[in-house]
This record gives structure tokens, C-alpha cells and sequence, in this order.
């Protein structure tokens, strides 16, 4: 009796295919993902390197809105100190300005009134993260210096440069405004009005007192508009990153429907395979011992 010798390899490559069948379905329970090589669905695979691409920028906006809500806040929180030390220095202005003070009254207010010159420099000075923010795009050196030789008693070693970062795709938003357009600008000079009060404090003139008390009142009013610059900052990064959450969760869902598995379905496939490749094993253990025991006869 002659023994075909190609019906072991017929049963051993469907033992292959339903142990691949098992392996493939326990892949993809394993990782919730349908296409876990590119050989699987080649179309969805790439398609998926786009989509993961897309998310990895998103995140990267998410990351940036983030720093640069973090760097406007400081920069309005800056600038409501600075409202409330020149609030502190118009009341100093105007009881400065009563005549009946002493000489000696109006020197300790002029003392007040230096401290107060001094701590808004300071404030104008305030960095994030390394960098100072009021001073233009010359962000690596402090913006202002006191200097007895110029008029306002402070140079602006900053430029009139802006900084613009990309918060989305094909969106900017401008981050700064040179220092010396918040604290030196022509509607309002800060700095100046607060060296004007100083020195008519210390030389006792009650109608420059006054004169320049106004000047600060002018000058909070102007601030006050520049303020709105970082407040709206705020606003647009809020509602930018309202945008990426949901722009990340419809990124993440179109990955699902790209390459994610169905659960039931895949396990349903799992009991199949291991069905198939069980009676796969149970033929081998049958078939092959006769086939060797013909072969002997």
C-alpha cells in the first residue's frame, strides 16, 4: 500500500493558520487595537501615522497654550500690583499736596513715594521661566534700570520688539508688549510721572505736587488700557485650549474607528480560532500515528 505523503502538510498548515488565528486575536485584545502591523491594514496604518502625527501636535499646542497662559497671567497679575502702588502714590500726591504740611512731612512722603518708584521698576523687571517679560523680544536682560541722567530716572535697556507663538494650526497669538510702551508710552509715562511727583515732593512745590499727581492719574488710565492686552490673552488661551481638548478627543476617536478592535467581536473571533485549532490538534493527534503505522505495514 502506497502512503500519500502530502495530506500531513495539508492538516499542518491549517494547525498554522488557526494557531495564527489565536495569536492574531489575542494581539488585539491584548493592545484594543485591529492593526497592529502595517501588513494588517495597510490604508489604516498609514492613515493612523497621519492621525498620530495630528495628535502629537495638539499635545504640543496643549503644552504651549499652557506655559503661555501661565506667562500672561503673570504679566496681568504684575501690572494689578503696579495699579496698586500707583493708586498708593496718587494718595501720596494728594496729601503731599496740602499745604500745610511741613517741610519735614513732605521729605518722609517723598521717601514713600521713592520706595514706590523703586518697587514698580522692580515689578517692570519681572521674569517667567528665565525670561523678562516686559522687555520686547531682548528677553535675556532686565528691561529697566534706574539712572539719575534721564529724565523719567530709568532706562529702558529693552526694544520694541513682540513675541508671537503658534497656538493652533494656522493660528498666532502675540504673547508681550515692550516694556516701554506699558510703563513709558506717550498716552502715560510711569515712570516719569512717578519721578515728576519725587522731585516736586522733595523740593516742596505743592502746585507741582499736584501737577504731577495728575500725571500719574494719567498715567494709571493708560496703563490700565495696556493691562487689557494680557487679560485677553488669557481669554483667547482659555478658549484656544478649550478648542485642542476637544480637537484631541475627536483625533483619539477617529484613531478607534482607524485601527482600534472590537472587544466582543475579537473575542468571539478568540473562541473561534481556538475551536478550529483544537480540532486541528485532535486530526494531527489521530491522522498522523496511522499514517506512520500504514507506512510500517
Amino acid at each position: 500500500m502506497r502512503v500519500n505523503p502530502d495530506f500531513t502538510a495539508d492538516i499542518l498548515t491549517n494547525l498554522w493558520q488557526s494557531q495564527s488565528q489565536v495569536d492574531t486575536a489575542l494581539q488585539q485584545i491584548s493592545t484594543g487595537r485591529r492593526v497592529n502591523m502595517p501588513s494588517d491594514d495597510p490604508a489604516a496604518a498609514a492613515a493612523d501615522v497621519q492621525n498620530q502625527a495630528a495628535q502629537q501636535q495638539t499635545d504640543q499646542y496643549i503644552q504651549s497654550s499652557s506655559s503661555l497662559e501661565g506667562l500672561l497671567q503673570t504679566a496681568d497679575s504684575t501690572l494689578s500690583s503696579v495699579v496698586t502702588a500707583l493708586n498708593h502714590a496718587i494718595a501720596l500726591g494728594v496729601q503731599g499736596a496740602n499745604g500745610t504740611l511741613s517741610a519735614a512731612d513732605q521729605q518722609a512722603i517723598a521717601q514713600q513715594v521713592q520706595g514706590i518708584r523703586d518697587q514698580v521698576v522692580q515689578l517692570a523687571n519681572v521674569s517667567y521661566k528665565g525670561s523678562f517679560i516686559f522687555a520686547g523680544t531682548a528677553t535675556t536682560t532686565p528691561p529697566f534700570t534706574l539712572d539719575s541722567t534721564q529724565p523719567s530716572g530709568v532706562r529702558y535697556n529693552g526694544n520694541a520688539g513682540t513675541n508671537s507663538v503658534e497656538i493652533a494650526q494656522g493660528r498666532s497669538l502675540q504673547v508681550n508688549l515692550p516694556g516701554a510702551q506699558v510703563f513709558q508710552g506717550s498716552g502715560g509715562d510711569v515712570m516719569a510721572s512717578l519721578q515728576q511727583l519725587l522731585t516736586a515732593l522733595q523740593s516742596g512745590n505743592t502746585t507741582a505736587i499736584g501737577t504731577a499727581t495728575t500725571q500719574i492719574r494719567g498715567a494709571l488710565d493708560y496703563l490700565s488700557q495696556q493691562r487689557v492686552f494680557y487679560g485677553n490673552g488669557v481669554n483667547q488661551l482659555t478658549s484656544n485650549q478649550s478648542f485642542l481638548q476637544q480637537e484631541k478627543v475627536n483625533l483619539q476617536s477617529q484613531e478607534n474607528s482607524l485601527v482600534g478592535v472590537d472587544l466582543a467581536k475579537a473575542a468571539t473571533d478568540l473562541s473561534k480560532a481556538q475551536t478550529t485549532h483544537n480540532a486541528a490538534l485532535a486530526a494531527v493527534a489521530k491522522v498522523i500515528p496511522q499514517s506512520l503505522l500504514d507506512y510500517l505495514k
